[in-house]
């Protein structure tokens, strides 16, 4: 009967049903990543590539870490395991670097470097990089590669000994032992108990206890009474550490394992494949045929002495071994807790990545919501502005009206002043005894010195043109600080925004997993904000600047174009009036009279001349030309600003979703 390959073949039976359990978690992180892969999403190559890593581990076998002191056995033990003296043995600490023992079609050894770098080697220079008697210092850690049907499930770690004088072999040890699925932890039973090993025990396995195993190698050298002393020790003084204790033989083990008939026939029939390799490597032709054939039958006859060889003695050596307590502690108490802690921990890192995956999405939707808040909360502050810029400049709009009025004053009391009383005679017609009788009526009549005002307003000290230029210029300037004061107002909101945009134009993702895109889009929005947000208020402003240069241009137009011929309007007028009032006169004397006109009434007509009532009702009416820009001014901000805020929250709203679907896929993962 094969003891230990019957024992490994019936634990591989019970791993295809925990392999079949296991696939739930499987078909759990398929289902994630098809969900958190999905272009909507814009996935990450990171967010991708971990999602290979957790389907791979999800498929991994369990890690069994083999601990303990130097020159315990650790290396013969795995190599009884494996059916194979592979790993080199001694009484110094020759195991100095990690070795992952997994499975391969074919034994192979991986040395990984510390640089990155990876290079394959024949198992006969393993001792070449496992010796500490080597210079091995650039070297990170080994892998083996066996082709032994245990390895399919179990993944074997050889670590250093924990008494190496090496302190980083100490810590590399204390860091797997946090990691793997089990802990065997092999000691000399003539050496169990020892204070050197209890100080070890309590530093690195005081945690472990559910899964660790205390192996007593080399029973075959005691007696069992001495056996059973040491077990007694062990259970009362150290069951705080270990799950549970089991003394073995790892030379026993190995020395029947490799006299195994399958073991012994898969050695036979890997050298039969070297010779051929070796024969075909050195271009042998047809006619050494003949090595072929002899090498074959050579192989024939090994395989026939084999079989019949008898292999009753191994069995009892393998049984009295008790390696197969090892495997039955691995099969009944690691295997479910290593699958259960497996589907915890996959589950955690589902959720963790989904967690990630929202924090980053939320990092983006805040870019939105302080942009938003600025839009809202500048609102009142803008209006509260425009309002201010009516209040500055009203004032200033009443004493431009003064400015126009003296104008006007100006002219009508040169006007009135000019009017000048002239002699004429009338002929009157009356009858007498001696028939009509025409008398010579002196009477006084008014001219208008046409020639003395155009003089006195315009030519000798040019009196109206600077009072024109200088209320031009008085509200040329107004004009101009209204317009500044506008671009104040969109400056506001301007800077505000510049200020929201100069941290978020390089924002990038907190972890490599988030969404390279998405984050890309960010920045691109951040970067044209003035585009997508300010470009529209900025329009607004200059459109309302324009209103103002209109407005000015229009007065302008008013006093600095038509002052001269209102003046000669007002000129003609006034003398046309007074030749009709001689004619009504010199006809009806009695009925008419010759008036001069008051001041007033010449500035009332000027005022008519000039379109006065119309400047006045731009520039001192309760909606002045002013007071209506800035109204209209504060309901296209407002008008904008509800448009920009529904963009924004258009933008938010999207991630927010997202962020949505993303918690709707977090609450799918079993707990």
């Amino acid at each position: 009967m094969r003891f230990l390959p019957d024992l490994i073949t019936q634990y591989h039976a019970q791993f295809q049903k925990d392999v079949t359990q296991e696939h739930g978690i499987t078909a759990e992180i398929q289902s994630v990543q098809r969900a958190l892969l999905d272009g909507k999403f814009h996935p990450s190559i990171q967010l991708s590539q971990l999602f290979d890593k957790l389907l791979r581990r999800s498929k991994y076998p369990m890690e069994v870490a083999i601990v303990g002191q130097f020159s315990s056995g650790k290396s013969t033990f795995l190599n009884a395991l494996l059916s194979k003296d592979i790993l080199p043995t001694g009484i110094t600490p020759v195991t100095s670097k990690v070795n992952f023992i997994n499975y391969a079609k074919e034994y192979k050894l991986k040395v990984s470097y510390k640089n990155g770098a990876h290079e394959y080697h024949s198992l006969d220079h393993i001792a070449k990089f496992t010796d500490q008697r080597e210079s091995i210092e650039d070297v990170k850690y080994l892998t083996l590669y066996a082709p032994n049907e245990m390895l399919k499930d179990i993944s074997f770690v050889d670590t250093p000994g924990l008494n190496s004088l090496s302190h980083s072999d100490t810590e590399i040890t204390k860091k797997i032992l946090r990691d793997v699925d089990g802990i065997i932890w092999l000691t000399l039973i003539d050496n169990a108990g020892k204070e050197s090993e209890s100080a070890i025990l309590k530093e690195y396995l005081a945690n472990f206890k559910s899964k660790s195993l205390c192996v007593l190698n080399q029973k075959d050298k005691f007696e069992q009474a001495q056996i059973d002393i040491t077990m007694a020790y062990m259970q009362k003084n150290f069951s705080e550490f270990f799950a549970q204790i089991v003394p073995i033989s790892a030379k026993q083990a190995l020395d029947s394992r490799v006299n195994e008939k399958e073991v012994r026939l898969q050695t036979a029939l890997r050298e039969l494949q070297e010779e051929f390799k070796q024969a075909s490597s050195a271009n042998m032709n047809a006619l050494d045929l003949e090595f072929f054939t002899q090498e074959f039958q050579h192989y024939t006859q090994a395989v026939k002495a084999i079989k019949n060889r008898d292999q009753s003695d191994d069995m009892q050596i393998m049984k009295e071994s008790n390696i197969s307590e090892v495997l039955s502690f691995i099969e009944k108490r690691l295997r479910p807790q290593a699958i259960e802690a497996k589907k915890f921990s996959i589950r955690k890192d589902l959720d963790s990545v989904c967690e990630i995956i929202i924090k980053e999405y939320e990092t983006i939707s805040g870019v939105y919501s302080a942009l938003e808040e600025i839009i809202l909360t500048k609102e009142d502050e803008t209006i509260q502005a425009f309002d201010a810029v009516y209040l500055k400049h009203s004032k200033e709009l009443f004493f431009m009206h003064e400015k126009i009025d003296e104008i006007l004053n100006i002219i009508a009391q040169s006007i009135f002043k000019n009017i000048k009383v002239s002699k004429n005679i009338r002929f009157d017609k009356s009858k007498s005894l001696l028939g009509i009788k025409i008398t010579e009526v002196e009477y006084e009549s008014l001219r208008v010195d046409h020639d003395n005002i155009m003089q006195e307003l315009f030519y000798l000290d040019e009196q109206v043109p600077k009072q024109v230029k200088s209320a031009l210029r008085y509200f040329s300037n107004i004009e101009r600080q209204s317009s500044e004061d506008f671009r104040d107002v969109f400056r506001i909101l301007k800077h505000a925004i510049q200020a929201w945009q100069e941290p978020y134009e390089q924002i990038k993702k907190h972890r490599e997993i988030a969404s390279d895109e998405e984050f890309a889009n960010t920045r691109q929005f951040v970067s044209k904000v003035y585009e997508n947000v300010i470009l529209d208020y900025h329009r607004a402003t200059l459109a309302n600047i324009s209103a103002l240069e209109k407005q000015s241009s229009y007065l302008s137009a008013v006093l600095g174009f038509s002052t001269k011929q209102s003046v000669e309007k007002n000129i003609f007028s006034i003398e046309s009036n007074m030749a009709k009032q001689v004619k009504l006169f010199e006809r009806e004397p009695l009925k008419y009279s010759i008036f001069k006109p008051s001041i007033q009434t010449i500035k009332e007509a000027l005022k008519k001349d000039f379109s006065f009532e119309e400047i006045e009702t731009l520039l001192t009416s309760r909606q002045n030309y002013l007071y209506k820009i800035v109204e209209r001014a504060q309901e296209q901000f407002r008008e904008i600003n509800l448009q920009q805020v529904e963009y924004v929250r258009g933008k938010k709203l999207k991630i927010s979703k997202k962020i949505e679907q993303i918690t709707i896929i977090k609450k799918q993962i079993i707990h």
